[in-house]
C-alpha cells in the first residue's frame, strides 16, 4: 500500500477557523491534550478557532508540522469503564507554527490578529523564569516570558491599549500557581525593559492570568510501531502522538473564561474552579501518592511494572485499600468525585499499551514520599486519631528499598548522592530498628523529626518486621 502525505489536500480538508490560541510549545503532550481538546471543541461548539503554534526555543519540530499543514494524528489507547478502548483521531485545530528564531517580526506580528483571545504554553518546569540576560526585546528574548511580554507589549501598542483586547493566559507548566508564577515575570521584565507604567496597567487589568492543572499521561510519538500505524492510517503522519483516553484539565478562571473556552457543551473532562487547590491534592495525593506508596511495596514482592502490582493478588487490593481507606478519608472534595477518581486512576495503572517500570517511578523516592503520601498520613491521623496501616507499610518498605538489596538481588538505587550516603550509613550494622529510627530522624527528608509522632516509629518497625520475615520464608521456600 502506498501511502499519502498527510496534508490538508490529501485529508481533504477544506475548513479554515480563525487563528484565537496561540500556543507556545509543540511538544507531545500539548499537540495531544491541549489541540485534541480544541479539535473536540471546533466539532461540538462554536468555539470555530484554530491554534498558531509557537516554538519556544531555537531548535524544534515547526519544520515537520508545517509540511503536515498542521495535521497529525492522536491515538488513544486504554481502559474506560472496564473494557480496552482504541480511538484513533486527525487533529485539524493547529493551523500552522512559527518559529520566532527565523522571523522575529512575524512572530511579534501575530500580537496584531484582532480574533486572537488565549494565550496557552507548556514549556516545562523551567520555562517560566525570569532572564536577567534578556536586556531589550529589540532582539528576541531568550526565555519564554520575555518572549510573551514582547508579544503582549506589542499587542498592547497596536491596539493603543484597549482593555478589550486583553488576552485569557493559561499556562499548562507543571508548578504550582503557574499563571500568577507568569504573571509575575512578565512584570518583571516590564520593569527590566523600562516599558510604560501603562502597559503594566494593561496587564494587571486587561489579561486573565489562571492557575491550571493538567492531566494525561502522553507517551508520545510510538517509534517502535509508527510504520504499522502509517500503514492503518493510510498517511505518512510523522507526527503521531499515543495518548490514555483520561483527561483532566482544572483551571483557575472567572465565569468569562468559562464562556469563551465552552468544554462544558462538548462532554470534555475541564473543569473550571476558583479555586483548584482541593484538585491539586486530589491529584498529589491519590494519583500520584498511589503510585509513590505502590512502588517498593510491589517491587519487594517480585514485581516489576505497575499494571502486574495492580492486578496482583497481594499488592492490588494492598494499594485500593490504601487509596479509598486512607487517602481519600483526608481529602475535602465530595466521596463520589474523589472516588470517580481514584477508580479512574486504577483502570490508569492497568492501562496495558503503557509499560510503565516501578522502577522509573522509584526516582527519588524519599522526596516523593514526603511530597505525595507523608501528608495523608499525618491527616489520617489528625483526622481519625489513629495511624494508616498501609502507608506506613508503604514507608517501611521504602525502607527497606534503600538498604540496596533484597533477596540476594541488588537493587538500582536512583537518588541524589546524599540521601544514597545515607543509607548507605543507616544500613551499615544490618540493624532494621536502627534504621528506621535514623529515617524517621532525619529531618533533611520530612522537614520534622516523625519519631516525634506517636506510634509512627514503632509501627513502621512491626511493618519492616512483616516484611523481612516474608523475605526469609521466600529465601526458605527456594
Amino acid at each position: 500500500m502506498i501511502m499519502k502525505q498527510l496534508n490538508r489536500q490529501t485529508a481533504n480538508i477544506t475548513r479554515n477557523y480563525p487563528v484565537k490560541v496561540l500556543q507556545f510549545g509543540e511538544g507531545n503532550f500539548l499537540r495531544g491534550f491541549v489541540d485534541w481538546i480544541i479539535d473536540i471543541l471546533n466539532e461540538k461548539t462554536d468555539f470555530n478557532g484554530s491554534v498558531k503554534i509557537i516554538q519556544p526555543i531555537e531548535r524544534g519540530i515547526v519544520h515537520l508540522l508545517n509540511q503536515q499543514d498542521g495535521l497529525y494524528h492522536v491515538l488513544l489507547n486504554g481502559i474506560q469503564g472496564g473494557k480496552e478502548t482504541q480511538e484513533t483521531r486527525l487533529i485539524t485545530s493547529v493551523s500552522g507554527a512559527l518559529n520566532p528564531y527565523d522571523n522575529y517580526s512575524a512572530y511579534l506580528q501575530l500580537a496584531e490578529n484582532p480574533d486572537l483571545e488565549f494565550i496557552i504554553s507548556n514549556t516545562t518546569e523551567a520555562g517560566i523564569c525570569f532572564e536577567e540576560a534578556d536586556t531589550s526585546m529589540d532582539t528576541i528574548p531568550s526565555s519564554f516570558p520575555g518572549k510573551l511580554t514582547a508579544l503582549l507589549y506589542h499587542r498592547f501598542s497596536h491596539f493603543s491599549g484597549a482593555p478589550d483586547k486583553g488576552l485569557n493566559i493559561i499556562p499548562c507548566e507543571l508548578i504550582e500557581k503557574n499563571g500568577a508564577k507568569l504573571k509575575e515575570t512578565i512584570l518583571q521584565f516590564a520593569a527590566h525593559w523600562n516599558l510604560p507604567q501603562e502597559f503594566t496597567n494593561w496587564i494587571n487589568e486587561s489579561n486573565i492570568f489562571c492557575n491550571t492543572l493538567v492531566d494525561r499521561i502522553v507517551p508520545g510519538f510510538p517509534k517502535d510501531d509508527i510504520k504499522q500505524i502509517q500503514q492503518e492510517l493510510g498517511f505518512e503522519d510523522n507526527l503521531v502522538v499515543k495518548a490514555e483516553p483520561f483527561h483532566l484539565w482544572v483551571i483557575e478562571a472567572p465565569e468569562s473564561v468559562k464562556a469563551a473556552f465552552p468544554t462544558e457543551k462538548a462532554g470534555l473532562q475541564v473543569k473550571f474552579a476558583t479555586d483548584l487547590t482541593p484538585y491539586r491534592s486530589r491529584k498529589v495525593r491519590i494519583l500520584n501518592g498511589a503510585h509513590t506508596a505502590l512502588v517498593p511495596v510491589a517491587y519487594l514482592h517480585g514485581l516489576r511494572t505497575v499494571r502486574e502490582a495492580v492486578e496482583d493478588a497481594y499488592t492490588g487490593p494492598f494499594i485500593r485499600e490504601a487509596i479509598f481507606e486512607e487517602i481519600i478519608p483526608t481529602l475535602d472534595l465530595s466521596k463520589e468525585e474523589l472516588e470517580q477518581f481514584a477508580n479512574d486512576v486504577i483502570e490508569r495503572f492497568q492501562n496495558p499499551f503503557i509499560h510503565h517500570e516501578l522502577i522509573s517511578i522509584a526516582l527519588n523516592s524519599v522526596s516523593k514520599y514526603k511530597v505525595r503520601v507523608l501528608p495523608s498520613v499525618l491527616e489520617y491521623q489528625h483526622r481519625k486519631g489513629q495511624l494508616p496501616e498501609r502507608l506506613l507499610t508503604s514507608l517501611a518498605a521504602l525502607i527497606l528499598f534503600y538498604r540496596g538489596e533484597w533477596q540476594g538481588e541488588k537493587i538500582p538505587l536512583n537518588d541524589t548522592a546524599e540521601v544514597l550516603a545515607f543509607f548507605e550509613q543507616a544500613w551499615k550494622g544490618n540493624d532494621a530498628a536502627a534504621a528506621v529510627d535514623a529515617t524517621l530522624a532525619n529531618t533533611d527528608f520530612w522537614d520534622r523529626d516523625l519519631t516525634q509522632v506517636e506510634g509512627l516509629a514503632s509501627m513502621v518497625k512491626e511493618k519492616i518486621g512483616q516484611l523481612q520475615r516474608t523475605e526469609q520464608e521466600k529465601e526458605k521456600i527456594a
